[in-house]
């Protein structure tokens, strides 16, 4: 043994360091740490030798561990790939990366402040964030705060004229300002939040506004299009529902140069006026179609024949039941399968009623986004940190819409779930051991969705 490696190992020895043995094999030097135990079968004592490193002259150099550790990978590919293009706009906040990694992991399901460390720490990313929950909750506070940076990021999601606006509630009792009674069709008399989420005609959402729950739907239009023409200056057409139905809301779109697309009450007297004398197919169904120019406006009359055969039915077995008399049934035979539509727009009667389906999606789409609210009530003790929270669950109902979207052009949504796909993508991991990184065996499946999705996030 060289004199530099003995008096190394004499210094160890000094120090108390004991079991230390230095070998050479060939040129080199290394340094184990050798004990001996009792072998019970061979009735004897035994050495044991643990390898520790290699000794140079300037010192020891210890054995890197291959620390093995196992991500999540083929969901959190897929969610990158959903919300890749919320990553630039993000960038107008602070904390960008705990807004991303707020919204991601929101986006797969509930997710609370306390639990968003852990669920991220599962999935291959090498995005960084503090996920402490007492700096989510001020990230909260600072992403409602900024109201700039949240209509740039709307301003960038409203890259399309057609728009679906719906309203909806959500029930807290936080003593916030934005919370008052008011009225909602389930009739609950709690403090609320009203809601007003615009959508894409594609199924992405664009836009959310928090109103106070006492401001009814019709007064939360007016407010909403002034923001709208005051913060993005775009001609819209807004596709609303039966509620927003009323004179004095077509004159005030009419006045702000806004397009519309509204459904009358079923009790209109409008109806009858209209012959129905063009159809269309829609999903099958035979589609009978009229229109009528009306002063400024246009109405268009539909009647789906296989709804108003299933309607008269009903209405046939309800006066059988004594529960509508033969009157009343005439008068809903007339309304049975009818649709009718108030619209600005002259265009093909087919082109205005495929508008108004697309608000099935939004109805949807707000279950969802109520689901992802119920994260973190508990944190939610005022205004600034409502308004961020209901922007990060915005996002959240992005990455999943955008998931929806990606299923339906694919036409898997009658058989699949974003929730579904995620799940299934989750089976596909990637294994570190020590520096380097093997991706796991990718299910047949997975390989399948991939390629019907046209993904290509595992090539071959």
């Amino acid at each position: 043994m060289e004199e530099w490696a003995r008096r190394w190992l004499e210094e160890q020895r000094r120090r108390g360091v004991r079991c230390l043995e230095v070998k050479k094999v060939g040129n080199n030097y290394y340094v184990y740490r050798s004990t001996t135990y009792w072998d019970k079968k061979a009735k004897k004592r035994k050495k044991k030798s643990e390898y520790i490193g290699k000794l140079k002259p300037e010192g020891l150099i210890e054995k890197k561990e291959k620390r093995i550790t196992v991500k999540q990978y083929g969901n959190a590919l897929l969610l990158h790939h959903a919300m890749k293009d919320l990553v630039p706009l993000l960038k107008v906040f602070d904390s960008w990366k705990e807004i991303y990694a707020l919204a991601l992991t929101r986006a797969m399901g509930y997710t609370p402040l306390k639990r968003v460390k852990a669920v991220w720490e599962k999935l291959y990313t090498d995005i960084k964030p503090n996920l402490n929950p007492k700096k989510l909750s001020s990230v909260l506070k600072e992403v409602g705060l900024n109201r700039e940076g949240q209509n740039e990021v709307f301003r960038a999601l409203m890259d399309d004229r057609h728009f679906v606006y719906d309203l909806s509630v959500v029930f807290t009792r936080s003593s916030i300002n934005l919370a008052e009674t008011g009225y909602n069709k389930d009739g609950i008399h709690t403090p609320q939040i009203n809601l007003a989420l615009l959508c894409s005609i594609k199924g992405l959402p664009a836009m959310i506004r928090a109103i106070p729950g006492s401001v009814r739907d019709i007064t939360s239009l007016y407010t909403t299009v002034e923001e709208i023409r005051a913060s993005f200056n775009s001609e819209l057409i807004l596709i609303l529902d039966r509620g927003f139905f009323s004179q004095k809301a077509i004159d005030f779109l009419l006045d702000k140069g806004i397009s519309f697309v509204i459904p009358a009450r079923r009790n209109s007297r409008l109806c009858p006026e209209i012959s129905t004398e063009d159809h269309f197919f829609y999903r099958n169904r035979l589609i009978k179609a009229g229109k009528k120019r009306s002063e400024n406006c246009y109405l268009y009359l539909f009647e789906d024949v296989t709804l108003r055969a299933e309607e008269e039915v009903t209405l046939y077995r309800m006066m059988d039941e004594g529960r509508i008399s033969k009157e009343e049934l005439d008068r809903r035979l007339e309304r049975a399968g009818k649709i009718l539509l108030i619209s600005d727009l002259d265009a093909k009667p087919e082109d205005i009623f495929l508008m108004y389906k697309q608000r099935g999606g939004v109805e949807k789409a707000f279950d969802v986004y109520k689901n992802l609210l119920n994260a973190d009530r508990m944190y939610l003790q005022s205004d600034e940190a409502v308004f961020g929270h209901l922007f990060i669950s915005f996002l959240a109902l992005y990455g999943y819409c955008k998931l929806q979207l990606m299923l339906r052009n694919a036409g898997l949504l009658d058989k699949l779930s974003p929730a579904d796909l995620l799940e299934e993508f989750s089976k596909v991991y990637m294994v570190r051991v020590g520096e380097k990184e093997i991706m796991s065996e990718v299910p047949k499946k997975v390989r399948e969705l991939d390629e019907k999705l046209g993904l290509n996030l595992f090539p071959k």
